[in-house]
């Protein structure tokens, strides 16, 4: 019955949170039982002859019924609370005046109002209140002092039937509404566990997705690599093969002159063969030194510091990244530039985390001015100029030595620069966020900066972009020396 008769007071709150919506239900909760309790003071006072408070508590009962309708049509709740709050130790304090002041039954219940304020709108009211019932006390107590004459407005014979009840109602309102208090209470808090549960098993399946696409850019990233070494190794093996097959032909060539008895031919050929061989060995421990070095640099980090040649890992870097997307494009052409400053020497870097961040920086670089060769150049205003006009796509790649005026600590900057398209200013600040991409869907994972911007931060350096519209972009690599 209490449900239905709420439920018809709540209104619709959609936009609140659901603590507020508990509080707006604990209050009309109070209000409701509170009102049930009035009606049973109008019988007692009917009974007991005490007219005087029957007339205050029915008009005590219409005010809460019209801040009943007041709380549907959307008034604060707080408000509302406080206002039943006046409403009451107004009814409480006439009744109390007109059944004998300190001598009344209805004094005790100067105590509810405070408690129930407590419980329904927090500490704030709980104590003004309280403060309020003190000074009502410790005025009847003034005029008690004064020698004012309370009147008893009710039959001496009821007298004690009517103290009990009052004592009565006291005790089962407070009860009531504290009962109803820790209902919404337990319930609310079944409601945030829930929703932490929730919340829990769908940060697991972020987390869970996250891995996943930080794999697959770790794997696209690999793949490009992959690439890269495989077209690096080509050149080498292109010669060891062709010399390889020009020895063979030599020395039957060289084993027919020796048949023929052509000595000087034949050790002429024989210096041939040893030239090629010469150049086969040099040939292989090229490639076997691409293999070693990148196999160095591929490795899983093992989170250690150790000097590394930046100029060489840049470079070597920026190799593969371009074999990486000839192997993908065969189209794809682009110019590329170093600057390498060699007075920086070698720093303590993590070398395989660095160059999966160099890498990352050329191969969106490559990206870039390959889209732009493709699709055109931007116009100021927005547009894409006639593809065929001339355009010569070009990444730099420059290293240089950091020494700060005042003599601190010094640093390096590895910069990676193209000519493509800019970065748009409406994007800019989002880039190094994860999942963000500017990539068509499926050709980027939006995670490959984003790491790089963590690895750089880890090293303690610094990850920064400058970019104009049209002309191009720079990402520059700021590390500790």
């Amino acid at each position: 019955m209490f449900k239905i008769i709420v439920d018809f007071f709540i209104p619709a709150l959609r936009d609140k949170s659901a603590e507020y919506q508990r509080r707006v239900r604990l209050v009309a909760y109070a209000i409701v039982v509170t009102m049930v309790f009035a009606l049973f003071y109008v019988v007692v006072s009917w009974v007991a002859g005490y007219f005087t408070g029957l007339s205050i508590m029915m008009g005590s009962w219409i005010g809460y019924l019209i801040l009943l309708f007041l709380l549907k049509l959307g008034l604060n709740v707080f408000k509302v609370a406080n206002i039943f709050a006046l409403i009451g130790v107004i009814s409480i304090y006439g009744s109390i005046y007109f059944s004998g002041g300190f001598e009344s039954p209805v004094l005790p219940w100067l105590a509810s109002t405070p408690i129930v304020l407590l419980l329904i709108a927090g500490k704030k009211s709980g104590y003004f209140w309280a403060i309020a019932a003190v000074l009502v006390v410790l005025s009847f107590g003034l005029m008690d002092y004064l020698g004012v004459q309370f009147p008893k407005a009710y039959y001496a014979s009821k007298e004690d039937y009517f103290a009990l009840s009052c004592q009565t109602g006291l005790v089962l309102i407070i009860f009531f509404i504290s009962i109803v208090f820790e209902n919404l209470r337990v319930k609310a808090f079944n409601q945030v566990t829930q929703q932490k549960d929730a919340l829990e098993t769908t940060l697991t399946e972020l987390k869970s997705t996250q891995a996943q696409l930080i794999q697959a850019e770790k794997m696209a990233s690999l793949g490009e690599l992959t690439a890269g070494i495989a077209h690096e190794i080509q050149n080498p093996l292109n010669f060891v093969n062709n010399f390889s097959e020009v020895n063979t032909e030599l020395i039957d060539e060289m084993q027919q002159e020796m048949d023929k008895g052509n000595l000087i031919d034949a050790k002429a050929i024989s210096n041939d063969i040893k030239d090629n061989e010469q150049k086969i060995n040099h040939h292989g421990k090229r490639a076997d030194a691409i293999v070693k070095g990148m196999l160095q640099h591929s490795r899983s980090s093992s989170g250690v510091k150790e000097p590394t040649d930046i100029n060489k890992l840049a470079d070597e870097y920026l190799r593969l990244a371009y074999h990486g997307l000839r192997a993908k494009d065969k189209s794809f052409n682009a110019t590329m530039v170093t600057d390498f400053d060699e007075s920086i020497g070698n720093m303590n870097v993590i070398p395989q985390d660095i160059g999966r961040v160099i890498l990352n920086l050329i191969t969106n670089a490559f990206y870039a001015v390959n889209e732009k060769k493709k699709n055109g150049p931007l116009t100021p205003e927005g547009g894409i100029e006639n593809p065929q006009n001339q355009y010569e796509p070009t990444v730099t790649v420059s290293t240089k030595l950091i020494i700060p005026p005042a003599g601190g600590m010094r640093g390096a900057s590895i910069s990676v620069r193209d000519n493509g398209n800019g970065i748009s200013k409406k994007v800019l600040d989002k880039i190094f966020q994860p999942f963000f991409t500017t990539k068509p869907t499926g050709q980027g994972t939006g995670l490959g900066l984003s790491l790089a911007y963590d690895i750089v931060k880890a090293h303690g350096g610094e990850l920064k972009v400058e970019t104009k519209e049209g002309e191009g972009s720079e990402f520059i690599i700021l590390l500790d020396h």
